[in-house]
């Protein structure tokens, strides 16, 4: 069967009602003999909330400590979703990006992954539980334990670099729209659906405006050839496949079968 990453924005786990909508369709994909890593965002404008918060305090908050409160958001998501999972009678564990392995600069609010280390990811998924992960958060690489962000849109970087780090089948960003459009559907409702776009042709998308994917996620799916798909929450279509070009899939600039650990540089 195939490992499948998950990643959920925002929107899909804004509520409790939408966080057991979601953990019913990770158990339906789990129970076909699938193992599923789950990214999450932080619930509906939770992180908004937050930075307002920030705001209120301190006219210029400062950078550590505002990825100190920011990652929290995340962290709420993962353990509820989990415990939802587990109510479903599917095995589940939350884990933040740090727990999960994911190494960045040391950039406070707008890190760059540098590695990742699936080995505590693929002990989890062996024992036959689904892992739910914080998106948008890791761990700097300076031997402090500095907890870091990735910037806005960051959970869509967090679920490709997974997918690429453990070679996985297929990664799934759920939205609240049915996949990518030919433009934007408020202000143009003839907009129709695309089966299929490139990498080259999403990156110009997203340059142009374009908020479906964060541009740093479909870099990385280009990179190492992820199979990626843009689906709705709401609904069972099939959604939209950005595709990568055919040489990429396994290009692994530093793999090490002892360590298995993945870097890759997109500055």
């Amino acid at each position: 069967m195939a490992l499948i990453v998950q990643k959920y924005g925002g929107t899909s786990v804004g509520t409790v009602d939408r966080i057991q909508e979601v953990a019913r369709r990770v158990a339906k994909t789990a129970k076909l003999g699938h193992s599923v890593v789950v990214v999450v965002s932080a619930m509906g404008k939770t992180t908004d909330g937050l930075v307002k918060l920030a705001k209120e305090i301190s006219a210029n908050p400062n950078r550590r400590e505002m990825d100190m409160l920011l990652s929290t958001g995340e962290q709420v998501s993962i353990a509820l979703l989990s415990m939802a999972l587990q109510e479903l009678g599917q095995p589940a564990i939350s884990l933040t990006g740090a727990q999960v392995g994911i190494v960045t600069e040391a950039a406070h609010t707008r890190a760059r992954i540098l590695r990742i280390d699936p080995n505590r990811l693929e002990s989890q998924l062996n024992s036959g539980k689904v892992v739910v992960v914080a998106g948008f958060q890791g761990i700097a690489d300076a031997g402090e334990l500095e907890i870091t962000t990735l910037g806005r849109g960051g959970s869509d970087t967090s679920a490709v670099a997974l997918a690429a780090a453990l070679r996985a089948d297929k990664c799934e960003i759920y939205t609240d729209v049915p996949g990518i459009l030919t433009t934007d559907p408020r202000l143009v409702p003839e907009a129709q659906l695309m089966d299929e776009i490139t990498c080259d042709e999403m990156l110009e998308l997203a340059s142009l405006g374009a908020k479906v994917l964060h541009p740093r996620a479909v870099e990385i799916a280009k990179n190492y050839g992820v199979p990626l798909v843009v689906l709705s929450s709401w609904s069972d279509a099939p959604g939209t496949r950005v595709v990568s070009p055919p040489h990429s899939r396994g290009r692994w600039r530093a793999w090490s079968s002892q360590k298995r650990w993945m870097r890759w540089n997109l500055t």
